[in-house]
């Protein structure tokens, strides 16, 4: 795939849109959330956190075949961090998938509160449906107004 086809790809599109509306409601010293799409694109809420945790390509790559072969969610240590993987679609679209990185956590703790990661990761899929139909819905007013534009121009 060429970069500018997966640049413009409506997955990609969708992944970036659902990255804005999140990261703008997590709290600065929460969780670092990760929203990684089919073909590897990365988007995380916190760039410099992320690249701390030195989240291989491998090791990130191995979560989410775990996570394509059901165990969801998938949890693992990653220096003094816990990192939560689950799949992040939409009823419609398989974005792909969302990490949660939980710095100076282990996963005994994390699974203390796991619950709660779930509630997380439930939320972002929520964002996730709620861009897509908010997409869907806009689109569908753009077509029918340019459809009404054009019978209206034909009947002058």
């Amino acid at each position: 795939m060429d970069t500018c086809s997966k640049t413009f790809s409506s997955t990609h599109l969708l992944n970036e849109q659902i990255a804005r509306q999140l990261f703008d409601v997590l709290p600065e010293c929460g969780p670092i959330v990760v929203i990684v799409d089919r073909d590897g694109s990365v988007w995380p809420s916190r760039s410099e956190e992320f690249a701390r945790l030195n989240l291989t390509e491998t090791l990130r790559k191995d979560l989410q075949a775990k996570v394509d072969d059901g165990a969801e969610p998938v949890i693992t240590q990653v220096g003094d961090a816990t990192v939560i993987a689950a799949q992040l679609a939409t009823d419609r679209t398989n974005c792909g998938y969302v990490l949660v990185a939980l710095p100076r956590h282990t996963p005994d703790s994390a699974l203390a509160q796991i619950d709660l990661v779930e509630t997380v990761l439930s939320q972002v899929t929520l964002i996730a449906r709620l861009v897509e139909r908010s997409r869907m819905l806009t689109r569908s007013h753009v077509n029918h107004y340019a459809a009404y534009s054009t019978s209206g121009a034909a009947a002058n």
